[in-house]
């Protein structure tokens, strides 16, 4: 049989740890996070972690464990989730996957592989380092060379998983593409009941977003993206949203009110880009969180679907 797995996903600032932690006290469940930053130890802030407040005493799992100078693939935190998830459903709870990294949710609940992690090391940190000499525009063009299908998925401001699939290509001689492809051929081990927020009015959303970041700012984003920055130049942690965009406030390069500016507009980027990976997935039961009154009202909602084992199939 496989494993009953309820996911939460959707943009930044959509709600989902307050829903997610809703159902799970519902139904009895604990919680998967699947948020590539937020895996990182401090960057409470900027990756807006969960405080102990905000969990109300529910387990949350694949958080704040790793060193920002690590380097993590996706293919470590798919073995590091799927142990969680055999744990968890072991105890007789219900997992709960909550984040915004559609890669990470794609690749841990449709057994969707998007590259080994267990080639040379040393090529890979070659590669890198050639492929810092490009701008993003000319890794892009670069990647569209020989995996045209991949590249047209990808914002030239995605280094990260534009490398990966130069890398790819490279060590293998396999596009990502058709790495993705033979990898769907495997069966998911799951069984997956989707929920999605997204707001129905992009302006709700993009309020939402304003106010999450004026509220960062209050909490002390600009001295954790000065600490940050000062001790891990160069690393995940100095790539972080709301980090790179203060950096030059923190410079004195720019005015600390420009720099906000920036970061509102560069999370609505990033939340424009979650949703545009969302939206390829039918199986999601999407849900607008302005339609609510309360949390309540949404969650009531969410366990009709959850129950009536509902997926959208349109």
């Amino acid at each position: 049989m496989k494993t009953r797995v309820i996911a939460v996903v959707g943009p930044t600032a959509s709600g989902k740890t307050t829903l997610a932690v809703e159902l799970a006290k519902r139904l009895n469940g604990e919680i998967v996070s699947a948020d590539s930053m937020q895996i990182y130890k401090g960057m409470n802030i900027a990756t807006a972690k969960p405080t102990k407040e905000e969990m109300q005493g529910i387990e949350h799992h694949m958080l704040d464990f790793l060193d920002v100078t690590t380097r993590y693939s996706v293919a470590e935190y798919v073995r590091a989730a799927h142990k969680c998830i055999e744990q968890i459903a072991g105890k007789g709870k219900l997992p709960i996957v909550c984040g915004g990294t559609g890669l990470y949710i794609d690749s841990l609940l449709k057994n969707i592989d998007f590259g080994s992690d267990d080639e040379d090391i040393e090529k890979r940190d070659e590669i890198r380092r050639v492929c810092k000499d490009y701008t993003g525009e000319e890794l892009l063009k670069m990647l569209a060379s020989f995996d045209p299908e991949t590249a047209d998925k990808l914002h030239p401001n995605n280094r990260g998983r534009i490398i990966r699939a130069i890398e790819v290509y490279t060590l293998t001689g396999i596009t990502q593409s058709e790495a993705v492809r033979r990898s769907k051929l495997k069966e998911s081990p799951y069984d997956v009941t989707y929920i999605g927020l997204n707001c129905e009015k992009r302006a709700y959303l993009y309020k939402r977003i304003d106010k999450r970041v004026d509220d960062m700012m209050e909490k002390g984003l600009f001295e954790e993206a000065r600490e940050y920055i000062n001790l891990y130049d160069n690393s995940t942690a100095a790539q972080a949203i709301g980090y790179k965009e203060l950096a030059p406030a923190i410079l004195d390069k720019m005015s600390v009110e420009m720099a906000l500016d920036s970061l509102k507009q560069a999370t609505r980027r990033y939340a424009k880009r979650q949703l545009t990976w969302f939206r390829k997935n039918k199986e999601i039961n999407w849900l607008c969180p302005e339609k609510y009154q309360s949390i309540d009202e949404l969650a009531d909602e969410a366990v009709k679907i959850i129950k009536a084992g509902n997926k959208n199939e349109k």
